[in-house]
Order: structure tokens, then C-alpha cells, then sequence
């Protein structure tokens, strides 16, 4: 779920690779200890900003202020040590991540070491954290192939799922609509040809094939993409009433203001990530009623809303309603293992690896390094983004299909420039001045 070409990532990995060949593991002494060295790479500019400073920092931020506001992580002795944050901004470029994750374990000598934003940004820096013994959290992630990393790299853990996870989910739900004579059996799709669209299309049509769901119109887009309409056009003209775009957040905006100038209104809308953004309602109102994508949360689960109350109230801008939370809940898991093996990263992995977890997600326990108690399907529903997939799930919500018609919207037709800003807290407690991302659409 990032801007991430597939030849970008093999630089960044070679790159890892000659760090790694160069440069030893240097130990922390434990003697003398104030405080407790976490550090981080994350895209506060570029293109991957918005998903990183909606999605990530704001959960970093909003877990050191909590863990230092009671006196810092609990040992297994029962004392506290403060949170101390060295953070970077890998500027969205991989070779960068690498650059700074390597300089985070090897300069700086952080006792832990958070993820970057982005499936395409974790794989690249992959081979650093196992090398130098880091535990991994790829809560970003969205991969098929987890069961191979984690074979590959014994300390990594993936919390988002794989992209059969979702396109199962979305068959499930289409399947259930088809069957109760809401919606023909015809999709329509269109993909980002990068990373994350790339899987979930390759996904998708297995799913969609194994459901007998028939794809008539099938169509991958560029990187960069701006104007959708000849291919809005196209997937109305193939009488589909399901629309579905593995999309990243400017192509879903794009993509939503360019259907409601077109007044394109299928019955079932599902767009990519960007959709569970706060910016998005807000940009949208109730134009979004009953579109669909990847996650959503039990609004019913109120421990989820404590957590959003909690991040709105110090962050000042809602959490998104996909990642953000299971963000948050893989640092809950990181603090108690920590509580209970101290800082020793091979024990700590160790922990997480096998431990049982009390997070805002309930009760938490990794299969073979991944978290599969998730939601895969969203949609939102009077004025929530709320969980409606796996229908096997205890969801306390059901899709509704199909979506209302909406008016014609007066939207321009030409790309849009959307500023939105996640708050920084200062350094030492409290909120700080705004940190302002520029996406186009």
C-alpha cells in the first residue's frame, strides 16, 4: 500500500544488503539506563506521506505520550524507563529507509526499532532487521506472502493480512448480494499497476473465478493517473453492477469525485486505501454512504472507541478506520512483551511470537508470526466506516446493497489539490504545531 516500484525495491534491498556485509552489530549497555532508545524511519514528505501521517506516525506519537504520561515501559522488575524517540523521514525513497534503519541500529543503538509505512517500505528493510536482530512489526503490510517471510525472517510479524484475504472477503459479500437478486453477477475492475494494486488484482481474480463472480471489464492504470473517466465510462457501459478499484489514496479520491460528476452509481462501489481516511469523509460527505474497501472497525468494540477518542483528542484528527488501529494495538503487543522479557529483542521477539495479548483489539495471539483476527471488509454506514466482512465474523454489521443513488455533484473535472494535516505533539508532551501533506488528485 505504497508508491513503491518493484525495481525500486530490489535497489533498496541490495542496498541493505551492502550495509549489512559493512557494518557489525554494536551491543547496548543496559548499565546506567534512563531511558529506553526507540527509533523510527517514516515518510514525513514525499509520497507517502499522507498514508504515513495519517495511518503511523500519529499512532507512534500517541503511544510514547501514553506510555511516558505513566511513567514509561514497565520492566519485568516492576520499575519504568521513559520512552526516548530518534526519528527520521526517509523522504518517501527507499534507498533512504534503508539508509536510516541501518544508521538507527547501528549509529544511533535504538533498543527497538518501529516499522515504515508501506508493504513495498518493510520489504526493503526486511533483511536490516533480522540481520540486526530487531523485532519487525509489518503492520502496514499487505501480503500473500507472509508465510515466506516469516520463514525467511524469524523476527518479523505481519498484521494486515494477505491480498486473498480481502478479495475473499469482497467475493463473499458479492456472492450474498448476487444470491439475494440485488446485484448481477458482472464485475467491473480496475487496478494500479504497482505493489499493492498489483496483488490485490492478482488476488481478486482467483477469488472472483473460484465464486464464478464473472470480471467484464478488467482494466490496470498507471502510477500517476489522474483522469478516470474514460474508464468509468467503459465499466458502466460493460453493465456491471459492481465496481471495484484497487486503488491508492489519489486515485480513490479521483476516482470518487470523477463517478459523481459522471453520476456514476453502481450498485456496488468498492475503491482501495484512502477510503478510511478522516480527509475522505470530510471531502466527500454524505456522498460516501455505502462505499466499500479494505478494513473497517466494530464500532460496537468499546475499547476501538476509547482508542479513537483518545487519538483525536491528542493528535487533533480522527485515526483512520483500517490500519491505524491495528497499528496501535502491535505497539500494546510490543509493550507488554517488553513488561515481560525486558530488552532483550530475541526474548522480546520471542514473546510476540507466541505470547497472548490483551490490545484495543481484545484478546491477541499470532498464527506463525501473523495476526488473522481482522476485518478484510468495511463499508460505510451512517457516518462510520464500519466492519461488514468476513461475514462468518461476530460483525454486528451487514452490507447494504444497494448503495442510495446520490445527485450529480458540481465537482471540477480537473485534478483536485487536497491539504489535510495530522498534529505533531511536541517533543516533552503536548500537541505542537500541524504537520501539512499535499496530495494531487
Amino acid at each position: 500500500m505504497t508508491l513503491f516500484s518493484r525495481r525500486s525495491a530490489l535497489r533498496a534491498i541490495g542496498l541493505a544488503a551492502t550495509l549489512l556485509a559493512s557494518v557489525g552489530v554494536a551491543a547496548v549497555s543496559a548499565q546506567d539506563r534512563t531511558s529506553v532508545k526507540i527509533g523510527y524511519a517514516i515518510s514525513k514528505t514525499g509520497a507517502n506521506a499522507g498514508g504515513a501521517g495519517i495511518t503511523t506516525l500519529p499512532n507512534y506519537q500517541l503511544w510514547v505520550h501514553e506510555v511516558n504520561e505513566a511513567g514509561g515501559l514497565e520492566m519485568p522488575d516492576g520499575t519504568r524507563l521513559p520512552i526516548e524517540v530518534i526519528e527520521y523521514d526517509d523522504r518517501s525513497a527507499s534507498e533512504e529507509v534503508v539508509r536510516a534503519v541501518e544508521r538507527l541500529a547501528t549509529q544511533d543503538q535504538v533498543d527497538f526499532i518501529l516499522p515504515p509505512w508501506g508493504t513495498g517500505f518493510n520489504l526493503a528493510v526486511a533483511p536490516l532487521f533480522d540481520r540486526f536482530g530487531y523485532p519487525q512489526l509489518a503492520v502496514s503490510s499487505v501480503t500473500d506472502k507472509a508465510p515466506e517471510f516469516v520463514e525467511r525472517w524469524n523476527k518479523s510479524f505481519w498484521m494486515l493480512g494477505g491480498g486473498h484475504d480481502y478479495t475473499e472477503a469482497l467475493a463473499e459479500i458479492l456472492t450474498a448480494q448476487k444470491e439475494a437478486g440485488t446485484i448481477n453477477n458482472d464485475v467491473a475492475v480496475i487496478s494500479v499497476a504497482d505493489g499493492f494494486g498489483i496483488d490485490l488484482i492478482t488476488a481478486a481474480r482467483q477469488s472472483f473465478a473460484d465464486a464464478g463472480i464473472n470480471i467484464a471489464y478488467d482494466v490496470t492504470y498507471p502510477v500517476g493517473t489522474t483522469d478516470f473517466t474514460p474508464m468509468l465510462n467503459e465499466a458502466a457501459a460493460s453493465g456491471a453492477d459492481t465496481f471495484v478499484a484497487f486503488s491508492y489514496p489519489p486515485d480513490t479520491f479521483a476516482l470518487t469525485q470523477q463517478a459523481q460528476v459522471a453520476a456514476y452509481n453502481p450498485k456496488v462501489l468498492y475503491l482501495g486505501v484512502g477510503v478510511g481516511f478522516p480527509v475522505y469523509a470530510a471531502n466527500n460527505g454524505d456522498k460516501i454512504e455505502g462505499i466499500m474497501s479494505l478494513g473497517g472497525i466494530d464500532v460496537n468494540n468499546q475499547a476501538v472507541m476509547d482508542y479513537r477518542a483518545r487519538h483525536t483528542d491528542f493528535i487533533g484528527q480522527a485515526p483512520d478506520w483500517w490500519g491505524s488501529v491495528v497499528t496501535y494495538n502491535s505497539l500494546q503487543m510490543l509493550e507488554e512483551a517488553i513488561k515481560r522479557r525486558g530488552l532483550d529483542r530475541e526474548a522480546v521477539s520471542e514473546e510476540l511470537s507466541t505470547g497472548t495479548f490483551e490490545t484495543v483489539l481484545g484478546e491477541v495471539k499470532l498464527e506463525d508470526n501473523q495476526l488473522r483476527t481482522l476485518w478484510f471488509g468495511g463499508q460505510w454506514q451512517d457516518g462510520n466506516f464500519v466492519a461488514v466482512a468476513p461475514l462468518t465474523a461476530k460483525a454486528q454489521l451487514r452490507p447494504s446493497c444497494p448503495r442510495p443513488p446520490g445527485p450529480r455533484s458540481k465537482a471540477a473535472t480537473h485534478p483536485l489539490n487536497l491539504m489535510f494535516s495530522v498534529s505533531s505533539p511536541r517533543r516533552g508532551g503536548g500537541r505542537g504545531g500541524a504537520l501539512d501533506y499535499s496530495m494531487q488528485y
